[in-house]
């Protein structure tokens, strides 16, 4: 059975962008009205959201900082092809 998680995450252009959204949430901004807010992905409509997935389904960098980093701890920035990452694991199974 491969391995399964589930995360939200907020994709902008640059790391610059990333990190001061990280900065907010470290201050205690909500994930998911910032990311309806800033990330580039379709997932921003539902938050960030990106449901459960399996290992191998996304981006290696994102692939890897979902499965080896902690849960429900801001992770990122991420950088992929498609921007940079803020990434929130929900669980990992």
């Amino acid at each position: 059975m491969p391995r399964k998680a589930a995360a939200l995450h907020i994709l902008v252009k640059t790391e610059q962008e990333c990190l001061a959204l990280k900065k907010q949430l470290a201050q205690g901004a909500n994930f998911q009205q910032l990311a309806k807010k800033h990330s580039l992905c379709p997932s921003a409509k539902r938050g960030g959201d990106l449901g459960e997935f399996n290992q191998g389904q996304m981006a290696p960098t994102f692939d890897k900082a979902v499965f080896n980093g902690p849960e429900l701890e801001v992770q990122g920035p991420v950088k992929t092809k498609f921007g940079y990452h803020l990434i929130k694991v929900l669980y990992k199974r």
